[in-house]
C-alpha cells in the first residue's frame, strides 16, 4: 500500500544496539529528506514516547503501537520466534507489511531473528526456496549489488540462478538499468574453476539467457571493488565474509589516513589544503551511506540496518526502504520469476523432433 503518493514504512523502534534514541532520530532525519514518508513505529511506550516527543514533525507523521516484548541482539532465532511471535516490536514491524499497513519494514535488530521472523511471517515467494540479503556495494564505477551476504549458508545451482534474477530486478529498480550485468563470484574466471554448483549455475545462465539480465560469467574478489558487473551473486557464507572484510578495510584505511594526517605539522598543513578531497573520500568510504541489507525472495520487503549504526545510518536504511518501495521491487521480482518459470515449463513441454515418428 501507499499513503496517497507517499510511502509508509514500519519501523522497529527497539532494534539495534542503541534502541529508540538512534532509531527515532534516524527516522526524523529521513523524514526531512523525504517528507512524503509516513511511519508506523513499534516499541515499548516508556522508551519510545519520550524520544518521539523531541521530534514533533516525526510524531505528526507517525502512528505508534506499544509492544511489551523486544527481541534482544543476542537472542537465538528460535528463542526470538518462541517469545516474540505475534507480539514483539520486530514481529509486528514485519506483520505490518503482510497486512498492508506498511509498504516496507525496517529493523536494526538481530539479523538471525529478523530473517527467521520474516520467513515465518511473510513466507517465500512461489518457486523460491531460500531468500537472500542483498547489499549495495560502492565501486569505482558507482554502485553494485551483492547477494547473498548472509541469509543462508550454501546455495545450489538453481538458488544461485534465483539470486541472479532477484539481484537483476533490484538493479533495474534502483539503478534504472534495462539489462544489468550479472556475474557469479568464483575463485577464477575460467569455466573449469569453482565448486560444482557454481559451475552448473554458470552453465545454465549461459545456455538459457534471461531477458532481464546480461550474464557475464565468473568474477573474482577484486572485481567487487572494480564494479566489473552490476550484480555479483554468491552464497551467504562467502558473501558475508566479503562484506565484513570490505567494511573492516574501509575503517582500516580511514584510520591510516587520520594517523598520517596528524603525524607532523607539514602533514596537517597538507590536509588543510586538500580537505575537500579528503572529505569526498571519507564520504565515499562511510559505511553509513550504504547502510541497509534488502531481504529478497519474500512476499514483502524487509530492510536490515546495521545494529551498531548511528542516526545517519538509520536514515540511510530508511532512504533505501523508501526507494525500493517506490520502485515496486517486490512486483518486479515476482514478474521476473513468473516469466522465468513459465519459460522453463514451455521448453520442457516441447517434444524433440527426433522423438516424433
Amino acid at each position: 500500500m501507499t499513503s496517497g503518493s507517499g510511502i509508509t514504512i514500519s519501523l522497529d523502534a527497539m532494534g539495534g544496539d542503541h534502541g529508540p534514541e538512534v532509531v527515532v532520530a534516524g527516522a526524523a532525519l529521513a523524514l526531512q529528506r523525504r517528507p512524503d514518508t509516513r511511519f508506523v513505529l513499534y516499541g515499548e511506550e516508556a522508551a519510545v514516547r519520550p524520544v518521539l516527543a523531541r521530534f514533533p514533525e516525526l510524531d505528526a507523521a507517525s502512528t505508534f503501537h506499544h509492544c511489551e516484548i523486544s527481541v534482544r541482539m543476542d537472542d537465538k532465532p528460535s528463542q526470538a520466534l518462541r517469545q516474540g511471535r505475534y507480539k514483539s516490536s520486530m514481529w509486528r514491524t514485519i506483520d505490518a507489511v503482510k497486512t498492508g499497513e506498511a509498504d516496507v519494514a525496517v529493523s536494526a535488530g538481530n539479523t538471525g531473528a529478523l530473517m527467521a521472523m520474516a520467513k515465518f511471517c511473510l513466507r517465500t515467494m512461489a518457486n523460491i526456496e531460500r531468500p537472500a540479503i542483498a547489499a549495495i556495494w560502492p565501486t569505482l564505477r558507482g554502485d553494485s549489488i551483492v547477494l547473498d551476504v548472509g541469509a543462508t549458508i550454501g546455495a545450489d545451482a538453481q538458488q544461485l540462478i534465483d539470486f541472479s534474477m532477484m539481484g537483476g530486478a533490484m538493479a533495474r529498480a534502483l539503478f534504472g538499468l534495462e539489462r544489468p550485468t550479472v556475474g557469479l563470484l568464483n575463485i577464477g574466471v575460467e569455466e573449469v574453476k569453482g565448486q560444482d554448483d557454481i559451475r552448473e549455475a554458470g552453465r545454465l545462465l549461459k545456455e538459457t539467457p534471461l531477458p532481464g539480465i546480461d550474464y557475464r560469467g565468473f568474477v573474482e574478489g577484486d572485481d567487487l571493488g572494480q564494479g566489473t558487473v552490476d550484480v555479483v551473486v554468491t552464497e551467504g557464507f562467502t558473501g558475508n565474509i566479503a562484506l565484513k572484510t570490505a567494511e573492516g578495510t574501509a575503517r582500516q584505511i580511514a584510520a591510516y589516513l587520520r594517523a598520517a594526517m596528524s603525524r607532523t605539522w607539514l602533514a596537517r598543513a597538507g590536509y588543510i589544503l586538500a580537505k575537500s578531497a579528503f572529505d569526498r573520500l571519507r564520504d565515499k568510504m562511510d559505511p553509513r551511506k550504504v547502510n541497509g541489507g534488502v531481504f529478497l525472495g519474500l512476499n514483502g520487503i524487509v530492510i536490515k540496518s546495521h545494529g551498531g549504526t548511528d542516526a545517519e545510518g538509520i536514515a540511510a536504511a530508511i532512504d533505501l526502504a523508501h526507494t525500493v518501495a517506490r520502485a515496486g521491487l517486490r512486483e518486479k521480482i515476482e514478474a521476473d520469476l513468473a516469466n522465468y518459470h513459465r519459460r522453463i515449463s514451455e521448453e520442457a513441454a516441447i517434444v524433440p523432433e527426433s522423438s516424433v515418428s
